[in-house]
């Protein structure tokens, strides 16, 4: 079987009927996957236990060929009490990120009394939010020039209790040394929304919507649970004055569909939920994050489905703050399946864009869902995508029912959990507090967190 790759991003869609049975086939074979599991993450028709299936096979040939090295650092614990937790968070992304955009403000409200937290970074990317994270850890080291033994190493000499992965198996991540286990407890947290196969992590951190007691078989690790939405976001971002309609790009009058989304994760069928909406709602447009690959094709696609490919507007990359500002000039945002919006989500709801999302059953699907039911918005998922199509459509065709639903966004964004972090943190910090007492006393990983 080929890979699945990123050429999904300039719509070549031809296969997208055939790839499930194609990977359930790469699946059944002995020698593992072909495809890495960050992939299956946006296939559709792959279910949870399935995308368990692949990293679980992807993960078991890795450590494998690490047993030996690992074998060689003898890693060695200090597991008696203390009167600070010491916490290490390991990922590539402590710069101007999603990831870092999203945890800036968790990371600052870490209580310190309790916690020392540290910073193990392999991107040396400058910037004024690299200036500021490194003054949100207690500690912060580039192991970016350091083989995975040396990092291994370093993390383990310098007594990490508890060691976050915020990366998984996406782009650049060097999970590889999880692998070597250079602390008592470690964690998949927020960076890949999936399991990452039995051998790496304890606990992913994760909430009672996205992935349900029901669905722990489909996961390695045990479920940490806060007790609202699993994804941190503060509400110490500043949200500027909002550009002109023009400025943005966008048509002076008509109703503005958007979605931020990268493009690997768009699909025909969501595709065609679009040109749906677009057909039904005259004057409408659809704005789009830029995509220099796929904007062409894209074009191409909507012409297909007999749409003026012009009501179509690709925003270009800005700045956080910039982009923020002319997000506000949305009316609706539309979620994608079966990898969903993330942290374009947060921003969206953050901007004051009301959702539409139809969870599916997999990590990726539920994000959104799980960010409407911590801000108090649960008509926003839909049930199926029949009715995503009708709450879109009628949120655009009844101006005072859009300008309801947004006052009520507006009412709940400060009022709500969503983007409350201090609360949010302890929650958290309490989590850690768990596993560590759980493996202070020598007991294995289990279900910990909210009821």
């Amino acid at each position: 079987m080929k890979s699945i790759s990123r050429s999904r991003a300039m719509c070549e869609w031809d296969d997208f009927d055939t790839a499930a049975p194609q990977i359930r086939a790469a699946l059944a074979m002995s020698d593992g996957p072909a495809t890495p599991p960050f992939m299956l993450l946006s296939e559709p028709g792959i279910t949870a236990g399935e995308q368990r299936a692949c990293s679980e096979s992807w993960t078991a040939a890795r450590l494998l060929a690490a047993g030996p090295l690992r074998a060689s650092l003898a890693m060695r614990f200090d597991l008696s009490t203390r009167s600070r937790i010491r916490v290490g968070y390991l990922s590539n992304d402590f710069h101007e990120h999603a990831t870092a955009h999203l945890l800036v403000e968790t990371l600052e409200a870490h209580d310190r009394a309790r916690f020392e937290i540290r910073a193990y970074s392999y991107c040396g990317v400058e910037g004024a939010m690299r200036t500021r994270l490194r003054a949100a850890f207690d500690a912060f080291a580039d192991i970016s020039q350091l083989t995975d033994a040396e990092a291994a190493r370093l993390i383990n000499a310098d007594g990490v209790d508890i060691l976050i992965d915020l990366k998984g198996f996406t782009h650049g991540a060097r999970t590889s040394v999880m692998m070597l286990r250079p602390a008592p407890v470690q964690v998949n947290y927020l960076g890949y929304p999936g399991t990452l196969g039995t051998g790496v992590c304890d606990y992913i951190v994760t909430d009672r919507y996205v992935t349900p007691p029901s669905s722990a078989s489909a996961y390695s690790e045990a479920f940490a649970y806060l007790p609202h939405a699993y994804q941190p976001h503060g509400r110490g971002t500043p949200l500027r004055a909002r550009p002109s309609r023009a400025a943005a790009g966008l048509p002076a009058e008509g109703f503005v569909y958007c979605c931020f989304n990268q493009a690997y994760k768009l699909t025909p069928f969501i595709f065609d939920l679009w040109a749906r909406l677009l057909e039904a709602t005259p004057g409408a447009v659809l704005w789009l994050s830029a995509a220099m690959l796929a904007e062409g094709n894209l074009r191409n696609e909507m012409r297909r489905r007999g749409i003026d490919a012009a009501r179509m507007i690709f925003a270009p990359h800005l700045p956080q703050a910039e982009h923020l500002a002319r997000l506000q000039l949305a009316d609706l945002a539309l979620d994608t399946a079966p990898f969903g919006s993330h942290t374009t989500a947060s921003d969206a709801l953050w901007a004051g864009v009301p959702i539409v999302t139809c969870a599916g059953d997999t990590f990726p699907s539920r994000v959104a869902g799980s960010l409407l039911h911590a801000i108090g918005l649960p008509e926003l998922i839909a049930a199926d995508f029949d009715e995503y199509l009708e709450i879109a459509l009628v949120l655009a065709g009844d101006p005072v029912r859009c300008a309801e639903l947004r006052a009520k966004l507006a009412a709940n964004r400060l009022t709500t959990a969503l983007f409350d972090v201090y609360a949010y943190t302890r929650a958290l910090e309490s989590l850690f507090e768990d596993m560590w007492r759980r493996r202070l006393a020598g007991a294995p990983p289990v279900v910990i967190g909210a009821a």
